[in-house]
C-alpha cells in the first residue's frame, strides 16, 4: 500500500526483515500472554497448549525468549541495511520508534511491576493496548519503505484497530466466568452493554472501510470497493450473532471479516495505478 506496488531493492530487504521482526514480536507477546494466563486458561481454555500440558512451561519460556531475540535482531539488521544502502538511517528511525512503542505497550499490558500501568487487568485500556499493537503492524510495514505517514496505511490501521477492539471486548464477554482477578469492560459495564459497544465499534469499522473509496477522500479508486465486499457482508453478519448471545461465533466471524478486509487491501495495492 505505502510503496504503491511491490517493494524493490533495499526496501524489499527491509520490508522482509520487518515482516520477520513483527511476526516474531507477536509470537513472543502471544506466548507470554498464554504463559501469564495459564491459571485462567485452565478454566476458560483447558484445551490450549499450556494448560493441556502439550507444551511445557520451560519450553514456552524458551520460545518467548528466542522469538523476542529474533525480533530484535531482525529490526537491527533492517537498520544496518538502511544505513549501509541508499535509504539511510533516518529512513529507519520511525521503524525503531514504532517497535519501541509496541514494546512499551507489551510491558504495560503484561507486567505486574510497580512501573507498569497493568492494563491487562483494567479492562478497556488493555483491549485498546492489544488493538493498537495489531494496527501498528500496518504502520510498521509502511515505515519499512520510509512511508510511516502514508494515508492508505493509516486508514487500514484504523480499520484493524476498530475490528480488533470489538473482538477483544467480545472475547472478554466469552471469558467472563473464568476471568478471576481481572476487571474487564464486560464485568464493569455488563455483558449487554459490552455487546452494544462491540457492535458500535464494528459499525465504525465499516465506515472506516468504505470511507477511503469516497470522492471526498480519494485515497483508493472508487470501483476498487468491490474487493472489500466480502468483508462488508461478513461484518454485517456479526451483529445478529452478538445480539443472539452467540459470542464465540461473533468473535470468530469478526476475525474472518478482518482477514478478508486485509486481503482486499493487499489485492488493491497490487493493482497498477
Amino acid at each position: 500500500m505505502a510503496s504503491r506496488g511491490v517493494p524493490e531493492g533495499d526496501y524489499a530487504t527491509i520490508a522482509g526483515l520487518h515482516s520477520i521482526s513483527v511476526m516474531t514480536f507477536m509470537f513472543s507477546w502471544n506466548a507470554l500472554n498464554d504463559y501469564m494466563d495459564i491459571e485462567i486458561d485452565r478454566t476458560n481454555r483447558p484445551d490450549r497448549p499450556l494448560p493441556s500440558g502439550s507444551i511445557q512451561l520451560e519450553s514456552a519460556r524458551r520460545g518467548i525468549q528466542i522469538s523476542g531475540l529474533i525480533s530484535v535482531f531482525s529490526l537491527l539488521l533492517a537498520g544496518y541495511v538502511s544505513s549501509a544502502g541508499g535509504v539511510g538511517v533516518d529512513g529507519w528511525l520511525p521503524s525503531l520508534a514504532i517497535w519501541s512503542f509496541a514494546l512499551v505497550l507489551l510491558f504495560n499490558y503484561e507486567s505486574s511491576s510497580k512501573f507498569s500501568y497493568r492494563m491487562k487487568d483494567k479492562g478497556l485500556p488493555g483491549n485498546i493496548a492489544i488493538s493498537l499493537s495489531v494496527g501498528l503492524v500496518i504502520i510498521f510495514g509502511a515505515a519499512s519503505v520510509s512511508q510511516p505517514l502514508d494515508d492508505r496505511a493509516w486508514f487500514v490501521f484504523l480499520i484493524g484497530f476498530l475490528y480488533n477492539l470489538s473482538r477483544e471486548i467480545v472475547k472478554d464477554i466469552e471469558d467472563i466466568d473464568g476471568d478471576e482477578g481481572r476487571n474487564t469492560f464486560a464485568m464493569r459495564a455488563g455483558v449487554d452493554r459490552a455487546r452494544a459497544v462491540a457492535a458500535g465499534l464494528l459499525v465504525l469499522a465499516l465506515v472506516a472501510m468504505l470511507a477511503p473509496f469516497l470522492p471526498f477522500f480519494q485515497i483508493f479508486t472508487d470501483w476498487h470497493v468491490i474487493f472489500v465486499t466480502p468483508a462488508v457482508v461478513s461484518l454485517m453478519m456479526v451483529k445478529p450473532r452478538l445480539f443472539a448471545h452467540e459470542d464465540n461465533a461473533a468473535q470468530k466471524l469478526t476475525k474472518v471479516s478482518m482477514q478478508l478486509c486485509l486481503i482486499a487491501f493487499l489485492a488493491i495495492s497490487l493493482i497498477p495505478s
